[in-house]
């Protein structure tokens, strides 16, 4: 009898352990589930950043939804509607020899811009990484190869974030800490991965169709929408590969504070 009431008392015990282990495990598993579902329950919805001007220099419609996502992942776009302040950003996909001068009317106007530079900006015009952050001016990130990030697995989107920052890191002792994603294109889950990397994600809610080497010698036309658009709290996103920035640049900046607005940098950013 004794043989068989330990037999019995041994059998609960396992039986026991048994059912608590697979308990355990249950939570674990589901612990988990719910990580991971959380992040892939993010949209990857791809976003276009758009503007919708607005007259007599009131702040533009950015799209309601688009703003309010940005706003979720700390992204910046516009200023506050209160104070007189604009940020001047420009961004770098490759040097076609106008930086230098922009360079100088910045410097001769004591304003400090942002610009976002690429790998091969990087790769290419080192001196001139070097030269923006000896005057004082952020260097933000705008990704190796300049892909539209929704397109890209999140592996590839850290290491076309990360890699920037590393060797730009190691070349200048200099951290980035704004990106801008290239395209304009993002999503609910690009931001959050933006945001997980400790980067604040940068739009814009000032721009022309700049960029297009085919469409320069249009300085009037330049200049007018800069100026006519010009609002509190705007983000000014200029093309450095624009001529007919570099020969706006200076009388743009001149109008703009003859207006009573304050050139401010990013890392003075008010909402």
């Amino acid at each position: 009898m004794k043989t068989k009431k330990l037999f019995y008392v041994l059998l609960g015990t396992i039986i026991f352990i048994f059912t608590f282990s697979i308990m355990t495990l249950n939570k674990n598993l589901n612990e988990n589930t719910v990580a991971t579902s959380s992040k892939a329950v993010l949209s990857n919805k791809k976003i276009g950043w758009g503007i919708k001007r607005n007259d007599n220099h009131k702040q533009p419609d950015l799209g309601s939804n688009n703003k309010k996502i940005l706003d979720n992942y700390d992204g910046i776009a516009m200023g506050n509607n209160e104070d007189k302040y604009v940020y001047l950003t420009f961004d770098e996909g490759y040097e076609a020899g106008y930086t230098p001068k922009l360079l100088d009317i910045l410097k001769e106007n004591n304003i400090k811009a942002a610009f976002f530079i690429t790998g091969h900006y990087l790769n290419s015009k080192p001196e001139l990484v070097e030269r923006m952050i000896q005057e004082g001016h952020i260097v933000g990130n705008h990704t190796v190869n300049h892909k539209s990030m929704p397109d890209l697995d999140d592996e590839k989107i850290k290491e076309e974030i990360m890699n920037l920052h590393t060797t730009v890191y190691e070349k200048f002792n200099y951290e980035m800490k704004y990106i801008r994603p290239p395209m304009g294109e993002f999503s609910e889950r690009t931001l959050s991965i933006i945001k997980d990397l400790g980067y604040k994600t940068t739009m814009w809610s000032l721009a022309y169709d700049d960029w297009d080497e085919n469409k320069q010698g249009r300085e009037t036309y330049g200049k007018d929408k800069v100026i006519s658009n010009i609002h509190n709290g705007a983000i000014i996103l200029l093309h450095a590969n624009s001529v007919d920035n570099s020969n706006i640049l200076d009388s743009c900046i001149k109008e703009i504070k003859e207006m009573g607005y304050e050139f401010k940098t990013l890392d003075e950013f008010k909402r």
